[in-house]
């Protein structure tokens, strides 16, 4: 198995298939990278997420209520499988910030006087905790801090039950309820320009809200093994008359619920594309080993003359196999585990997390030496095998030429209209009809992973334009603190840069259907005539909003299980507590988060309410932005702000950097694989037609003749590439918009033009690059070595 000689041999093998060996050693390397940084990204932030939860005390279970006295916290924590509880003051407010000028909002959360473990501990990234007899003292959220440069020592002023107060920054923290710091209310993505969480003094917090021995928020963490639902059903109970909007578990918990969709979506990208990496040079082994196989018939012959077993020269074919992918194998191992750590860094500043758990897993990188292998062996084993079963005496013989018969463009009379090279070039693509199928199906796979590794790009772009430009059409969305008369539309169209208001009322529920159940949600009635809040189906056809029932976005009504004309039972979460049946009347499409819309008269009528608005969408004069902003800091009625441009921004930088990282690994790695499968194919055809090329030579053609036969195959195997390979590009895309398909955002099945244009320019780069190696290798080809006759 490991003779001298035949490891000579090999070596030199290896040395004169250097570029064919490089090749799909960086296809191999390009797969176990990508496996790698994937899986080590997903094992390492699921690992950090359990470590970070248990050492800070990520609660199981939250409600918020409107006011419960302190009392109430005993019989919450004698509610069977509570471990703990934390009883909390939590109230959104105004910020003012220096040197800003748009509205920003504050998210106060009520602390002990003394450090004290408490559920949703603190991480102090800097400065320390407040001092109890300092009731201005103060810790910001470390992205809020960044996002404003904001340091210790410094002060924010706030409106605290309708009057100002500054607040002096003592420590920047993180907290496990906050990794993803969201507002909530509408908004899914970070803005921590405009919102940020602020831990304050309970006794402060509770003096300026009248809140003294009550609360509005608590947390619950429970003991193992027991059943949430259960404890929920106790603390809804409990807290009902205290105007909760429903007690939530942990996986209902909008921060975690981001967090935990990203892990779980890493884990399936971790699969598909290193699979159709390694299946591509599985394919490119059994191609360059069965060409070898090819040409060294003779020495095959001699080997077996001399007494080397079929076991031994098979030995020698799979290492050369084994060398090629080993080499893959290690650049892979270690790109992967160095891009891995880099690509947890990126998560770990999305989330905010405070420490990082990433392990070069050993078991990982023996999993992917196996995976590696296997695949090698699998490519290599018909190549192997063909080797060993060639008698001495067959193999001493050249291969016998292929019978000559018309080929069909003679047959169709096309012939006579092609040079002497065309009909060559003709006469072998049909002859070696398997083969050429082999390259075009190389390279279309090539393709198609480029129009992939820009999907992503475009499928973005259009959820952007989608949602922000053809839904959400208002500038600025204004949310009041309580519901308010319908009149305060009037009165808002009346505020600097403001053009035009629409109300609209947002009443939280919990919806049922049969079986399913979603909490948390909420009904928001707009005008029926209303222009800034548009609904479209999925052809992007508008829907008018019905005089009664309620119209659901497609992937609500999926998870639900509902379809037109059905009824959902409504659960409100607001007031009595009424239970209602309200008909599906239609479906909308919408590409972030989940919706249910209704006429905001309807929705009036539903809570036996006057005609009352919880906010309104405003069309604003852009440059009067400053003095619109201004004047809202100083009402003490609105509770939120939303500024669509803002809410892009927020977008794009959560959801961009993440996948701008893994869209260029990806780009990077299909564009290594698109020239390594060209220039395999390219050598491939070039190592069998040498001694065919070199008789044109002798019998007259020139070097551009010859190097046009060959070119010119190479050329129409591209060209029938490009078309297959969008096609397949196309359809990978499908997959993938499947795959990336949440209850935060979908991306759409987009593929642009700029996409396939931007894949057929690296292909034919590509191909131009590797015809100009080919051309000048057959322009140095040694016709003498090359027309020796073998006997």
């Amino acid at each position: 198995m490991f003779n001298s000689s035949l490891d000579r041999k090999l070596w030199r093998d290896l040395l004169g298939l250097r570029g064919q060996v490089l090749a799909i050693a960086l296809i191999v390397a390009c797969g176990i990278s990508s496996l790698i940084m994937i899986q080590s990204t997903h094992a390492s932030l699921a690992l950090t997420k359990s470590i970070y939860y248990d050492s800070y005390r990520f609660a199981h279970v939250f409600a918020q209520m409107k006011r419960a006295p302190e009392t109430l916290a005993s019989q919450i924590a004698e509610i069977p499988g509570v471990a703990q509880t934390q009883t909390r003051i939590v109230v959104d407010v105004t910020l003012d910030i220096p040197n800003f000028d748009e509205p920003v909002i504050g998210r106060l959360i009520s602390i002990p006087q003394e450090r004290v473990p408490i559920l949703n501990d603190l991480y102090i990234r800097k400065g320390r905790y407040i001092e109890s007899e300092r009731g201005d003292e103060v810790l910001v959220s470390e992205a809020f801090a960044e996002a404003h440069q904001l340091d210790l020592g410094d002060s924010i002023g706030a409106v605290i039950n309708s009057r100002w107060q500054q607040l002096r920054i003592v420590g920047i923290a993180l907290s496990p309820e906050y990794v993803y710091e969201v507002r909530g209310e509408g908004s899914l993505f970070p803005d921590h320009k405009r919102f940020g969480v602020i831990w304050m003094g309970r006794k402060a917090l509770a003096t300026a809200f009248d809140l003294d021995d009550a609360f509005n928020n608590v947390t619950l963490r429970l003991m193992p093994g027991v059943f949430e639902e259960d404890v929920i059903e106790r603390l809804d109970q409990l807290l009902e008359r205290y105007g909760s909007l429903g007690a939530y578990g942990r996986k209902n918990q909008l921060s975690n619920k981001v967090f935990s969709n990203d892990i779980d979506q890493l884990k399936v990208s971790g699969t598909m594309m290193p699979c159709l990496f390694l299946a591509i040079a599985a394919f490119l082994l059994n191609f360059v080993i069965s060409r070898l196989v090819g040409t060294q018939r003779e020495q095959i012959a001699v080997l077996k003359a001399l007494g080397y077993s079929n076991i031994a020269i098979g030995g020698h074919y799979l290492k050369l196999v084994l060398s090629i992918v080993s080499w893959g194998t290690v650049i892979g191992i270690v790109g992967g585990f160095w891009l891995g750590s880099g690509y947890s860094h990126v998560y770990t500043e999305i989330f905010r997390l405070p420490i990082l758990h990433y392990e070069a897993r050993t078991d990982l990188a023996i999993a992917v030496i196996c995976i590696s292998v296997g695949a090698a062996c699998l490519g290599g084993f018909g190549s192997v095998r063909k080797a060993i079963s060639l008698p001495p005496a067959e193999a001493m013989r050249p291969e016998p030429p292929a019978k000559f018969r018309p080929s069909i463009i003679e047959r169709l009379s096309i012939g006579r209209f092609l040079s002497p090279g065309g009909r060559i070039i003709c006469r072998n693509l049909e002859r070696k009809s398997v083969q050429a199928g082999f390259s075009i199906l190389g390279i279309a796979i090539a393709i198609a992973l480029l129009v992939v590794g820009r999907y992503f790009e475009d499928a973005l772009a259009y959820l952007i334009d989608f949602q922000f430009n053809i839904v959400q059409r208002q500038d600025i969305t204004i949310i009041f603190n309580e519901p308010r008369p319908n009149r305060v539309r009037y009165e808002i169209t009346h505020f600097p840069g403001v053009l035009s208001a629409e109300p609209f009322r947002t009443v939280p529920v919990n919806l049922m259907f049969e079986h399913h159940k979603r909490q948390g949600m909420a009904i928001t009635g707009i005008d029926p005539a209303g222009r800034l809040q548009h609904l479209v189906d999925r052809n992007l056809y508008p829907v008018n909003l019905p005089t009664d029932g309620v119209v659901l976005t497609t992937k609500l009504a999926q998870i639900l299980g509902v379809i037109p004309g059905e009824n959902l039972t409504v659960e409100v979460l607001e007031g009595s507590h009424a239970v209602h049946q309200v008909a599906v009347m239609g479906l909308v499409d919408e590409l972030m988060g989940f919706n249910v819309y209704m006429d905001i008269y309807a929705l009036n009528r539903l809570m036996e309410e006057g005609q009352t608005v919880s906010g309104v969408y405003a069309a604003i004069d852009l440059n009067a932005s400053n003095q619109l902003y201004s004047y809202l800091k100083k009402i003490p009625d609105v509770s939120n702000v939303f500024l669509r441009e803002a809410s892009i921004e927020s977008f794009q930088e959560s959801m961009g950097k993440n996948m701008q990282v893994a869209t260029k690994v990806l780009l990077v790695f299909a564009t290594i694989i698109t020239v390594s499968v060209v220039y395999n194919a390219a050598q491939i055809s070039l190592s069998e037609r040498q001694r065919e090329l070199a008789s044109l030579r002798i019998i007259g053609f020139t070097r551009a003749e010859i190097a046009f036969i060959l070119l010119g195959e190479q050329g129409i195997i591209t060209l029938v590439a490009i078309p297959l390979g969008l096609v397949l590009g196309s359809g990978l895309a499908a997959l993938m918009s499947v795959g990336y398909d949440s209850e935060l955002y979908r991306l759409p099945l987009i593929v642009t033009k700029a996409n396939y244009t931007f894949a057929i320019m690296v292909v034919v780069a590509a191909a131009i690059s590797c015809g100009l190696i080919v051309q000048r290798q057959l322009n140095r080809l040694n016709l003498i070595a090359v027309l020796k006759t073998r006997e």
